[in-house]
């Protein structure tokens, strides 16, 4: 990410009457617009678009609906991130730009942002009140962090091998990583070896 020269802190307002005008996304961190990075792998495009196709076939027809990384979502007073995916339940305003209370957040990890995905607004995301689901996807091998949060606080699970689902019980859905997946032929082959390896 590249930040935008700006002297003082901007408000959210301001921000994205500004992002309107930008042909790249950008993220408002500490006030500051942060431009994101470009040119993602077609290994994390391909997981991006499955976890769409996913989600939007799983919730066709029920109150809660996917958005991309140009709803912004801001996790606390002033800051804007971009989650690759996310679902926001309920009647959203459409002529807005802000996702008001998104219930699950969805990154696929890239090595420009590993880091600030993995930790940075990991934290941030679960201090969002309405976010019951944070699920990150790793793009070079079956592995998948989950995320919920229930009464008793968060519970983290790891998934790692294609069979598996992910309970998605505050949309009322589970994901199969089959899905996540699809297409992604060196990750079916290695799955398919250790099963022969299993067996």
């Amino acid at each position: 990410m590249s930040a935008v020269e700006q002297s003082s802190p901007w408000t959210v307002g301001a921000f994205l009457k500004w992002q309107t005008r930008q042909d790249d996304r950008y993220e408002l961190v500490g006030g500051f617009p942060v431009k994101l990075m470009t040119g993602a792998s077609r290994r994390h495009d391909r997981i991006v678009v499955n976890l769409l196709l996913a989600l939007g076939n799983r919730l066709q027809g029920k109150p809660c609906q996917p958005f991309t990384a140009d709803g912004a979502v801001e996790t606390f007073p002033g800051q804007i991130r971009r989650t690759d995916i996310g679902v926001e339940c309920g009647a959203p305003e459409l002529d807005t730009y802000l996702v008001a209370e998104p219930t699950a957040l969805f990154e696929v990890l890239s090595p420009s942002t590993r880091n600030i995905d993995h930790y940075r607004k990991l934290e941030e995301y679960k201090a969002m009140r309405s976010v019951r689901h944070i699920v990150i996807v790793e793009p070079k091998e079956a592995a998948v962090l989950h995320l919920s949060r229930d009464q008793d606080g968060w519970r983290s699970d790891v998934f790692e091998t294609l069979e598996k689902e992910i309970p998605l019980s505050a949309i009322e859905i589970s994901l199969p990583l089959c899905e996540i997946y699809a297409g992604i032929e060196d990750i079916a082959s290695s799955s398919r070896d250790a099963e022969q390896k299993l067996g």
